[in-house]
C-alpha cells in the first residue's frame, strides 16, 4: 500500500500556471528527498526539480529555472510543483520519485535508479 500519486496536471495555454501535487500513502516523506521527472516519448526521462528532506534546499533542471517551484508540507505528506509560464516545450507526463536520503544527491536528476517510490504520473499539456 506505499505508494505515490500525482495529480494536478491539465491542458493549459502557453504562459499559463498549474500546481501538481505528490500525496504519499502508507509511509512518511520526512526522511525522503522528493524530485520531479517529466517524460516525453522518443526522449530521456528529465529530471525537474528535488527538494531535501526538510524542504530547504532545492534544485532545478536549467531548462525550468526562474519558472518552475518545489515545495513541500510535511505535515500533509505531500510535495508540490507549481510550474508558471508554461511552455509547449513543457508538455509531458510528470512524476514524483522518492529517495531514502535527505539530500538531493548532486545526480539527482540523472541517476532515477536512486529512487525508492515512484507515482503513476500526471499529463500536463501546453498548447494553444
Amino acid at each position: 500500500q506505499l505508494q505515490l500519486v500525482e495529480s494536478g496536471g491539465a491542458l493549459v495555454q502557453p504562459g499559463g500556471s498549474l500546481r501538481l501535487s505528490c500525496a504519499a500513502s502508507g509511509f512518511t516523506l520526512d526522511y525522503n528527498a522528493i524530485s520531479w521527472f517529466r517524460q516525453t516519448p522518443g526522449k530521456e526521462r528529465e529530471g525537474v526539480s528535488c527538494i531535501n528532506s526538510s524542504g530547504g534546499s532545492t534544485n532545478y533542471a536549467d531548462s525550468v529555472k526562474g519558472r518552475f517551484t518545489i515545495s513541500r508540507d510535511n505535515a500533509k505528506n505531500t510535495v508540490y510543483l507549481q510550474m508558471n509560464s508554461l511552455k509547449p516545450e513543457d508538455t509531458a507526463v510528470y512524476y514524483c520519485a522518492a529517495r531514502n536520503a535527505v539530500y538531493c544527491s548532486p545526480a539527482w536528476g540523472q541517476k532515477d535508479y536512486w529512487y525508492r517510490y515512484w507515482g503513476q504520473g500526471t499529463q500536463v499539456t501546453v498548447s494553444s
